[in-house]
């Protein structure tokens, strides 16, 4: 049976609440909850196995009281070490090394783009002024083609017309002193005779001045007749037939050679020069060709039927002529001009067989 002095309630009899705790500070105390008989504890021998180095361990109450457990915080974490100032130097060298670096690879990049696109422009640049170039090229040789032909026209015409000048000057000066000669002897009263006499020589001489006039008249009419002759040339001696270009040929001092080509891209060579067929249009009767001579490549674009096209080839004394007097779909045909025996690998019209 319980004690009378005993006042705890249930709750503490079995929850032992509000239990007197047994004094630390006096070891020669016994437990309450230890019973009789068992012996004291010895001095501590360090703490029990298996317990926590460093937790302090509470003394086993009595049994059937609530054991209390003391639990120690789990100590602070290790403050971080602190960083070296030598490290924190070497990381902004080294993070304004890599700026640099990223800012030299944009100049480079941008200057390869600014250098490339220059490169471009002054290609397209070159490419305009070497067509510029090849344009001046033709256009010089036209013009000196058509100069050379007006220069052999003429070559013989001055000469004649000098030589008309020369016989005229000299007929009007046989006249001046016949003229003289006369009026010297009405002035001196020469007699019948030698008055018959002066006067059937002045009828002589005016005899042959008048044959020299109308020789010298002759003269003059063939002149202008070269002149028309050529006048006609320059403004385009064409032959539209094989009969024309063969009477073309004896006519003047040029070798003329006769080309066909049947297709587009078709090629013929006379010579040093080639012909490639590109193009044609027959409603408005125009053609394409490119022209190749000296190592280069010439494109003439939209020509016209019966037109000549003037090129100059290195080593010739004159221009070369192209006309073409025939187009068809996809077909054109015409003849090459040149000095005389300035291309001797091919017939001319002369000298090549009939077909």
């Amino acid at each position: 049976m319980p004690d009378k002095d005993d006042k705890r309630d249930i709750g503490h009899a079995m929850f032992g609440f509000n239990e007197p705790q047994p004094s630390r500070s006096d070891p020669s105390q016994p437990s309450p909850a230890q019973p009789a008989g068992t012996p004291q504890p010895g001095p501590a021998q360090g703490p029990p196995q298996g317990a926590n180095q460093g937790y302090p361990v509470p003394p086993p109450g009595p049994p059937g009281q609530p054991q209390y457990i003391y639990v120690q915080a789990p100590p602070p974490p290790p403050a971080p070490l602190p960083i070296p100032q030598a490290a924190s130097s070497t990381s902004k060298i080294v993070m304004g090394l890599l700026a640099l670096l990223v800012i030299l690879v944009g100049v480079n990049l941008y200057l390869a783009m600014t250098q490339r696109k220059m490169q471009a422009k002054h290609g397209d640049q070159l490419t305009l002024l070497t067509r510029r170039m090849d344009a001046s090229d033709d256009r010089y040789a036209q013009l000196k083609g058509q100069f050379d032909v007006t220069s052999e026209k003429l070559g013989m015409t001055q000469q004649e017309l000098a030589r008309a000048r020369q016989l005229t000057a000299n007929i009007q000066k046989q006249q001046r002193q016949a003229v003289t000669q006369l009026n010297t002897a009405i002035q001196q009263k020469a007699s019948a005779q030698d008055l018959n006499k002066l006067q059937s020589d002045a009828n002589s001489k005016f005899g042959n001045l008048s044959g020299d006039i109308a020789g010298n008249k002759k003269d003059l009419e063939a002149t202008k007749e070269a002149l028309l002759g050529t006048k006609g040339e320059l403004s385009g001696a064409i032959a539209r037939t094989h009969d024309e270009l063969v009477a073309l040929a004896h006519r003047t001092d040029r070798d003329y050679f006769e080309f066909k080509l049947q297709k587009r891209h078709e090629r013929k060579k006379i010579g040093g020069v080639m012909i490639e067929l590109l193009k044609t249009n027959r409603k408005q009767n125009l053609y394409t060709i490119d022209l190749y001579f000296d190592d280069k490549r010439t494109q003439r674009k939209d020509q016209a039927l019966d037109q000549p096209v003037f090129f100059y080839v290195q080593g010739a004394a004159s221009t070369l002529e192209l006309v073409v007097n025939k187009l068809d779909k996809n077909s054109i045909s015409g003849y090459i001009s040149a000095p005389k025996g300035f291309i001797q690998s091919t017939p001319n019209v002369l000298t090549a067989r009939p077909t």
